[in-house]
């Protein structure tokens, strides 16, 4: 990839708002999950792993549309291929809308799969799009000020969700309970399952609103174009760093995702009502926009983004252990605090594995993206474990490689090749 440099300080001051209005869509669509969970479970009638079927699906299109997302922007150019993505999730909104409605199932999860989509070309433009403006060795700050962005949405996005579909759950769920008959139960499940259409019409109005905000902004129309490689290295398999990132970013988004859409469920293994922990998420979310403040005062400040990095993937290891060891709310609290953990964890990641890539740089960038589909897997893989086992050795025995790994490349790892 080229590195096209914002001309003006005002394209560049246009740009980086713009981009954080996007981080902030980016967030408060794909923390929307972790009540989503919830919701399905009651309104489909679910089991556990069935529930965890719904970041699986969101997540599963990073995987398999990053690559040609990256095909799309080298045609449109990041601004049109931004407002196609915007797009791309407004139509997603709809087919969840009236599928979720209907109560079909596949549909709704084929709608966050369409979102997912429009999702994974945003980030693929935006991501490397923050790294180029400015220097290397601060990218993680940048990042990390969309970060801010990108969690205070996530925080927000419950408490909605919950005051538009998700109120009075507790007496909703002891009413279907005592339904005198199937009929009437199946008549209430319906009417909860349709307090999801309006708020995801109205979502997606406002996305197409935006998408055409985008298309006819000041946003620098920046355009990926083939670059002269000073690496001296001729294939995307000669850069180890890069892949040892890709794994490292696919642990991370898996834990990230666990702690903050899976907390709700974790809370009900200790037998937590549905109304207390619907806004577990939250919680988690929270503690992440604490740790971005953090990784901004003190990145590249007092710590490099690697050694922040590092330490970072040390404190989860505590705090999972500290979960695993307690008990009811101080362990839910354990897992929320794994927010404070994980914030300045993807925003050190992402520049360290794209470094020197040079012509290389927007494939990399597409294989970064597409490892955001460990969010699909590593919840869906705790819903299997905890079948077997205790839900809370379930999660250590997921987030504690994973963490481990994590300290490896932000230790040594990122230095690789």
């Amino acid at each position: 990839m080229s590195s096209p440099k914002v001309q003006t300080a005002q394209d560049e001051a246009t740009g980086i708002v713009t981009i954080a209005i996007l981080f902030f869509i980016f967030g408060f669509v794909a923390w929307l999950n972790g009540p989503l969970i919830s919701f399905v479970k009651l309104a489909f009638n679910l089991d556990d792993v069935n529930a965890f079927l719904v970041p699986m699906a969101f997540y599963l299109s990073y995987f398999f549309l990053a690559l040609p997302a990256s095909a799309v922007l080298r045609r449109t150019g990041m601004k049109q291929g931004m407002a196609i993505g915007l797009f791309v999730m407004a139509i997603g909104s709809v087919v969840f809308g009236e599928f979720t409605t209907a109560r079909q199932y596949s549909g709704t999860l084929t709608g966050l799969f369409v979102i997912g989509a429009g999702l994974s070309l945003l980030q693929t433009a935006a991501n490397p799009y923050v790294c180029i403006l400015g220097p290397h060795e601060s990218a993680a700050r940048r990042i990390a000020l969309m970060g801010i962005c990108h969690k205070f949405a996530g925080v927000l996005a419950p408490f909605v969700f919950a005051a538009l579909v998700l109120k009075g759950l507790d007496s909703f769920d002891a009413e279907v309970a005592s339904a005198p008959t199937p009929e009437a139960r199946e008549a209430l499940l319906d009417a909860f399952a349709a307090r999801v259409y309006g708020p995801y019409m109205l979502m997606a109005a406002l996305l197409g609103m935006l998408g055409l905000w985008i298309a006819r902004s000041g946003l620098p129309d920046l355009r990926t174009a083939p670059a002269k490689d000073h690496s001296g290295k001729s294939s995307i398999f000669d850069f180890p760093h890069l892949w040892l990132g890709v794994l490292c970013l696919f642990l991370y988004v898996g834990v990230e995702v666990l702690a903050g859409d899976a907390i709700g469920l974790y809370g009900t293994g200790f037998g937590l009502s549905l109304a207390a922990t619907r806004l577990f998420t939250s919680y988690t979310l929270f503690a992440m926009l604490i740790g971005y403040v953090a990784g901004l005062l003190v990145v590249p400040s007092v710590f490099s983004q690697q050694t922040y990095l590092a330490l970072s993937a040390a404190l989860g290891v505590v705090l999972t252990v500290g979960a695993y060891l307690t008990t009811g709310y101080t362990s839910v609290a354990f897992i929320a605090a794994l927010g404070f953990a994980n914030a300045m964890i993807w925003p050190a990641i992402f520049p360290l594995a794209i470094r020197g890539l040079g012509a290389h740089t927007e494939t990399g960038s597409a294989l970064l993206i597409m490892a955001i589909s460990g969010g699909a897997l590593m919840p869906y893989a705790f819903g299997l474990l905890k079948e077997h086992v205790d839900f809370q050795l379930a999660y250590l025995l997921l987030a504690i490689p994973s963490y481990l790994y994590i300290f490896y490349f932000g230790a040594r790892g990122w230095r690789a090749g």
